[in-house]
Order: structure tokens, then C-alpha cells, then sequence
């Protein structure tokens, strides 16, 4: 069934069991945060999608988002002194964006639907697929980060997860974070992460290069 839920759209890709945290400074997604924390919005969930490159959806309208996104749910706000906000949102559920509502609220808001996963392709090669992505990840890990700078999935992430948790550590292009979240099977995402964290420890390591740490980023939204 479709649902309508509030629309952030970013430059980045949200996945499902991953945190985003969010600087809110643009008017408008200071109401949306508001209004998520107001109760106006239900379950303080709203959508995140993709920005493709080149195009704004103010302009372009849905031809400026990708068709799949993911909600989020509001975990922490924090109100700065001049009104802007710092936010924690954790990814929650995959959906279609069905259509666009540029003009009912001050945020765009989507008709979505959602997406849920297909059933794992059986237990035993699932669990030899993780164990696979595990080990890419820890070569990635080693290669690009400082020993401090990362730590290892827990045991107990489930295997429908594991693979956009594995891919949140990483410096991934946003294409390949877009395909993660695209793919309803949780074994072939497993596949996917591991064939791409294999390709990127091979680039860093013929680069004898280093991405900075994660944290040195931050995700910002908004005009001055």
C-alpha cells in the first residue's frame, strides 16, 4: 500500500540499520524537524533519497531523485542557539517514490511504497556470504583506516542488514551505495558488498593512498 511520508532529499544515500547524522540549517527542513519532533509527523520518520548528480529537485522535480530511498527515524535532536538543528536519524525502511508534492507543506513530500526484502537464498550460503563480506571489510578497514578509526560489525547484526552496515564504514561511490539499497535480496547484497569493498581496497592499495576518516566528514542540507 502506498504511504505519504515528508521527503529529505541529500546528497548521499541512507540505508536501512545505518545512523545519519544531519546539520538542519534551510527554514524548511528546520519545520520538517519541527514538525518530527512535534508529533506532526508520524513516528518521526521521514524519507531520504538520493540527489542524482546535476540536478536539483526543486528544478527538476522527481526526475532530480532516485526512484528507491529509505526512511529514517529522528534518534536525537539538538537546537543550536541560532535555530539550526544537529540531528541523529537512523535508516529504517526501503521504498518507491512514487510521486512528488512540491506544495502541501514548506518540505517536499512523496507518495511512497514500500519495499520490503525477498527470503535470504538459504542459511548456508548466507552465512558463507557474510563471513565473505566480514573478511573484505576488515582488508578495507586495514587499508584505509588507522587501527582506531574502525571496529568490526557485532556477531549478532543480522545478515539482511550486514551488508549496508559493512558498506556505512566505507568510502564507497554513491552509485555502488545506491545499488545496496536498491537490491531487495539480502544474499546477492552481501555478493554486491564484497565484490565492491574487494575493488576499492585494490584501488587504495595501488594509490598508496588514504581516504580521511569518516568522522572528519559531516552531512550538512541547506543555504546559508
Amino acid at each position: 500500500m502506498a504511504a505519504i511520508v515528508p521527503l529529505f532529499p541529500l546528497g548521499t544515500v541512507l540505508m536501512p540499520g545505518v545512523p545519519l547524522p544531519l546539520h538542519i540549517f534551510e527554514p524548511r527542513y528546520r519545520q520538517l524537524t519541527v514538525d518530527l519532533v512535534t508529533g506532526a509527523v508520524p513516528d518521526k520518520e521521514f524519507g531520504v533519497v538520493a540527489v542524482r548528480e546535476g540536478f536539483t529537485p526543486d528544478d527538476a522535480g522527481m526526475a532530480a531523485l532516485h526512484e528507491i530511498g529509505c526512511t529514517a527515524q529522528l534518534r536525537e535532536v539538538r537546537r543550536l542557539p541560532d535555530g539550526r538543528y544537529d540531528i541523529v536519524t537512523h535508516g529504517s525502511r526501503r521504498f518507491r517514490l512514487l510521486d512528488l508534492d512540491a506544495g502541501a507543506k514548506p518540505y517536499l513530500m512523496g507518495t511512497v511504497e514500500y519495499q520490503p526484502d525477498t527470503e535470504p537464498e538459504g542459511a548456508d550460503l548466507t552465512r558463507m556470504l557474510a563471513a565473505s563480506a566480514r573478511a573484505a571489510h576488515r582488508r578495507y578497514c586495514a587499508t584505509a583506516w588507522k587501527k582506531g578509526d574502525w571496529t568490526e560489525p557485532t556477531d549478532d547484526v543480522e545478515p539482511a542488514v550486514l551488508a549496508h552496515v559493512l558498506a556505512a564504514d566505507c568510502l564507497l561511490p554513491m552509485a555502488d551505495r545506491q545499488a545496496l539499497l536498491e537490491e531487495v535480496s539480502p544474499t546477492e547484497r552481501l555478493r554486491m558488498v564484497r565484490v565492491f569493498l574487494a575493488r576499492e581496497t585494490g584501488l587504495l592499495a595501488q594509490l598508496r593512498a588514504v581516504p580521511a576518516p569518516m568522522t572528519t566528514y559531516s552531512v550538512e542540507h541547506g543555504h546559508n
